[in-house]
C-alpha cells in the first residue's frame, strides 16, 4: 500500500513558514529573472492567475493590485524539503522522494487513514509546511488519491477502498492521471472519453494501442494492479547542468568569462555532492529570442579528463567560451553542462594526469567543507565575485533562512 505526500502550494507555504504575514494573502512566487508564476496560494488563485503568467504584464491588471510576488528562494525550498523527508522517516520506514514537494510512502504495515492524519498534523506542526495525503494500492492511485485529497475537509483521501474510487472516478477528468499529457487526453477525448471512470473502463489493449505500453502501465494501476515499486536509492546522474538567463544583457568578455566561471564551479560543487566525475562538458551562450537582437549560439560540447575539480572545470568552460566569443553582441544567456558523469571509485584513470589527483581532493574537501558551515560561496575561485552586475534578478527574494548563517533569524526577548 502506498501513501503520497504533498506540500500544499510548497513555495508558497515555505515562504509563509517563516513570513506568517502572508498567510491568508495572495501570494505568487516567480521563476528566475521574477518571470513567470510558479507557484500560487489559493488566494492568488481565485483571483484568476493562472500557472506561468507572465508577472511584468500581469502585474499591472488592477485586479491583480494586492498580489504580494516572491522570488524563488530555491535554497530555503530545497532545505524545507528536506525536513519533511526527514519527519516522514521517523514515521515511515520507506520514503521515497519523488520531487521537490512530493514524497511516496510505505503504508503496507500501518493502520493507513488515522496514521496518516497524525503525520500530516505532526510534519505541519514541525516544518510548519501543510500537505494532503493520497492512499492507494498503486502508486498511481495514490497520486490520484492526493489529488481528491485536495478538494476534501480532512486532508486525507483513501483510494484503497475500490468503491470509493469508483465514486470519484466518476467526477475525476482524465487530464488528472498521473502520465496522461495533453496529446494523450486529446486522443482520449476523441473517442468520447473524458472521465477517470471511462478510462479505466476501456480494455487493455485498446489502451496499449492508443498509448503504448507506458498507458497500458498506468492503466493497470488505475485497476489495482502495482507495475511501480517504491525507489528508495535514486537513480545515478548522467548529466548536471547549470544555466541562467542574466539579469542585463553581457556584453564584455571579462562578464561572459565570470559568468562561466561561476556557472562551472557551482556545477562542480554538485557533482562532488554526488562523489561523481565528469567526463564531458558542453559550454554554450546565446542572444535573447525575442528582443530583436541578430541571434546568435555558441556552443562547444567535447571530452575532458575524469574530474570534479572547480579549477580544472573552469579552465575547461572558459576556455571553449573564449573560442566561440562573438563581440560587439548583446547576451542574454549563459550554460555550463556536465556530461557523461561516473562514480569517482569507477571512473578510468589516466596515467599522466594534468591535474595532482590528491592536491585537488584535499583541496576541493576543503573548499566544499568550509562553504558547507559558512555558506556557499564563502571560499570561492579566483575571479568570481560575490555579487556581479549580471546576476539572474531577484528583487523579492526572501532570507535564506535555514542555509546562511547571515541570514538567520533573530528572537529578541
Amino acid at each position: 500500500m502506498f501513501g503520497l505526500i504533498d506540500g500544499n502550494n510548497f513555495y508558497v507555504s515555505c515562504e509563509r513558514a517563516f513570513d506568517p504575514t502572508l498567510i491568508g494573502k495572495p501570494v505568487i512566487v516567480l521563476s528566475n529573472n521574477d518571470g513567470c508564476a510558479i507557484a500560487r496560494s489559493a488566494e492568488a488563485k481565485a483571483l484568476g492567475i493562472k500557472m506561468g503568467e507572465v508577472w511584468h504584464l500581469s502585474k499591472r491588471k488592477p485586479e491583480f493590485r494586492g498580489v504580494i510576488a516572491k522570488s524563488s528562494n530555491y535554497a530555503l525550498y530545497g532545505d524545507m524539503s528536506r525536513r519533511v523527508f526527514e519527519v516522514l522517516s521517523e514515521s515511515f520506514q520507506k520514503v521515497e522522494p519523488y520531487s521537490i514537494d512530493e514524497m511516496f510512502v510505505d503504508l503496507t504495515e500501518f493502520a493507513r487513514v488515522d496514521y496518516c492524519r497524525r503525520v500530516r498534523d505532526r510534519v505541519r506542526r514541525i516544518t510548519k509546511i501543510p500537505t494532503c495525503i493520497g492512499i492507494g494500492p498503486t502508486k498511481t492511485l495514490a497520486k490520484l488519491a492526493n489529488k481528491h485529497a485536495k478538494s476534501g475537509p480532512t486532508g486525507v483521501s483513501d483510494f484503497s477502498d475500490i468503491d470509493a474510487r469508483r465514486e470519484a472516478f466518476a467526477e475525476m477528468s482524465i487530464s488528472e492521471i498521473w502520465g496522461v499529457g495533453g496529446r494523450n487526453s486529446e486522443k482520449l477525448n476523441a473517442l468520447g472519453i473524458f472521465t477517470v471512470q471511462q478510462f479505466a473502463a476501456m480494455p487493455s489493449a485498446s489502451v496499449r494501442k492508443l498509448m503504448t505500453v507506458t498507458g497500458q502501465r498506468t492503466h493497470a494501476e488505475l485497476l489495482g494492479v502495482s507495475c511501480m515499486p517504491l525507489m528508495l536509492a535514486p537513480d545515478q546522474k548522467q548529466t548536471v547542468a547549470v544555466t541562467r538567463m542574466f539579469g542585463r544583457p553581457v556584453e564584455t568578455w571579462e562578464d561572459m568569462r565570470e559568468a562561466l566561471a561561476a556557472h562551472a564551479s557551482r556545477a562542480a560543487e554538485k557533482i562532488r555532492k554526488h562523489g561523481l566525475v565528469a567526463n564531458a562538458i558542453q559550454v554554450f551562450f546565446h542572444t535573447h529570442p525575442h528582443n530583436g537582437d541578430p541571434w546568435y549560439h555558441g556552443q562547444r560540447s567535447f571530452e575532458i579528463e575524469p574530474t570534479s575539480d572547480s579549477f580544472a572545470l573552469i579552465r575547461q568552460a572558459v576556455g571553449a567560451g573564449r573560442s566561440m566569443w562573438k563581440p560587439n553582441t548583446r547576451y542574454a544567456k549563459a550554460g555550463v553542462i556536465l556530461l557523461d558523469l561516473h562514480a569517482e571509485r569507477d571512473a578510468p584513470r589516466d596515467l599522466l594526469p594534468t591535474t595532482d589527483p590528491v592536491r585537488s581532493e584535499k583541496l576541493m574537501t576543503a573548499l566544499d567543507a568550509v562553504n558547507a558551515r559558512f555558506g556557499r560561496g564563502t571560499l570561492r575561485p579566483g575571479g568570481i565575485s560575490q555579487t556581479t552586475s549580471w546576476s539572474t534578478r531577484a528583487n523579492n527574494r526572501s532570507p535564506r533562512y535555514t542555509t546562511r548563517i547571515s541570514d538567520l533569524m533573530e528572537v529578541r526577548a
